[in-house]
């Protein structure tokens, strides 16, 4: 089964809360706290593994979670780190975020990897926060929470050549005879479903990768056909070998079909027409072809280079394959590599502010943002030592301040979350 295109869902794991603990060993007098710091969660990562050919073990993987940090531990035993986890995807895969529309990861080489969800921080337990005006430190941190994202990830064929052309026209054989490929051959259109990969090794050309492309007929660019599915795979071949059949048992005119195709390839977003082309009449060992190839030719540029082959005969094959090498040879990527982000979720933050204030009521105001966020959920606020933690870092993060530019006077009410506070100036 060939996919080539899916929607999941990717939770990296929370970290393992902090620890309040006191020692209180026999004859340890003023023990201290103890408390052990919480393990990290797992983070996700998307590895290419040359092995692997299609998107199918994902298909059947809707979600792809990592486990939590362990909780920390008494006598200062910091919880266990979560196992990070690493999803293999083929050469070729894009990752987007589903929501924005973002690329993530451009993975193009074998054993790349991305960080798409990093884990969560652990928590402190209450011995990180000993000091010598607080010797016992009743409170600690939950560890951060993972990251949840909707991912979309689609698979484009990394081929140097490929073959196009109206079903039923050769392609399919073509690739069996220049390459170890075994597609299926039939005398019916739409054999091919799937994009075949081979490789064409002659002797003294450097092998390279030829794909067939299925399913392209006039109006594939708009849907028709099985086209729109597999356009895109021809994004990055760097050399199109364009198929058209000679045989005169085709009822179709072999010049109408390459302008067809030619058409789709024009009206399809990523200019597949600046390729290099080579024209291959195939079919030629049948009788009367030739004299189709004849009138074929009369009607094309001059600049065109058409090749009439026969697989059946081998006919001018090698001459074929001699002419791709030279042009994959002075002919560069149509395509840019996206820089792979690995500090997505800071990148991804960047536009949201820290700190928002808004005047709900005369004398109310409500504190929200992403720094507020995070220092909420570091802290279990069911203790006075706690509340009185979380507060502080909030005044060192420059609340006070943004309250009194905001308007807010002695005695008003400040609501964060389900917290109420006077503000006292």
């Amino acid at each position: 089964m060939f996919i080539d295109e899916v929607k999941i869902v990717v939770r990296s794991g929370k970290g393992g809360d902090g620890m309040v603990s006191f020692r209180r060993e026999k004859y340890v007098p003023k023990g201290g706290p103890s408390g052990g710091n919480g393990g990290k969660g797992g983070s996700i990562f998307f590895e290419v593994d040359e092995g692997k050919s299609t998107l199918t073990d994902l298909k059947f993987q809707k979600h792809v979670f990592a486990s939590d940090g362990e909780p920390g531990k008494t006598k200062n035993m910091a919880g266990k780190d979560s196992e990070d986890v690493v999803v293999k995807v083929p050469v070729g895969t894009i990752i987007y975020n589903d929501e924005t529309n973002e690329v993530i990861a451009d993975l193009t080489k074998h054993g790349e990897r991305c960080l798409v969800a990093r884990g969560g921080r652990g928590g402190r337990g209450n011995a990180s926060f000993a000091n010598s005006r607080n010797k016992a430190p009743k409170f600690q941190e939950n560890g951060e929470l993972g990251q949840e994202l909707n991912l979309r990830v689609e698979l484009k064929l990394l081929a140097d050549v490929g073959l196009i052309g109206y079903p039923s026209v050769g392609k399919s054989t073509l690739i069996t005879i220049l390459s170890k490929a075994t597609p299926k051959i039939a005398d019916y259109p739409f054999t091919t479903i799937t994009p075949n990969l081979g490789v064409v090794e002659y002797a003294g050309v450097e092998p390279f990768v030829l794909a067939d492309m299925p399913g392209i007929i006039e109006g594939a660019s708009k849907g028709a056909g099985l086209g729109i599915q597999f356009l895109k795979h021809i994004e990055r071949t760097r050399v199109l070998i364009h198929v058209v059949d000679m045989s005169p048992n085709s009822l179709r005119d072999p010049y109408e079909d390459y302008l067809s195709i030619n058409k789709e390839l024009e009206n399809y977003e990523y200019n597949l027409l600046e390729r290099p082309q080579i024209v291959v009449a195939s079919k030629m060992d049948e009788e009367g072809a030739e004299e189709r190839f004849a009138e074929f030719k009369e009607k094309l540029a001059e600049d065109v280079k058409v090749f009439p082959v026969s697989a059946m005969t081998n006919h001018n094959l090698k001459e074929l394959v001699y002419e791709t090498k030279q042009l994959l040879d002075h002919t560069p990527f149509f395509y840019e590599k996206t820089e792979v982000v690995e500090e997505y979720v800071e990148y991804n933050y960047e536009e949201e502010k820290d700190i928002e204030i808004r005047r709900t009521k005369t004398d109310v105001y409500n504190v929200t943002g992403q720094l507020i966020e995070k220092y909420y959920r570091q802290r279990t606020l069911a203790t006075d030592e706690n509340v009185q933690a979380f507060l502080q870092k909030l005044r060192k993060a420059g609340l006070d301040k943004l309250l009194r530019e905001a308007g807010a006077k002695n005695g008003d009410t400040i609501v964060i979350y389900d917290l109420e506070f006077e503000f006292i100036e």
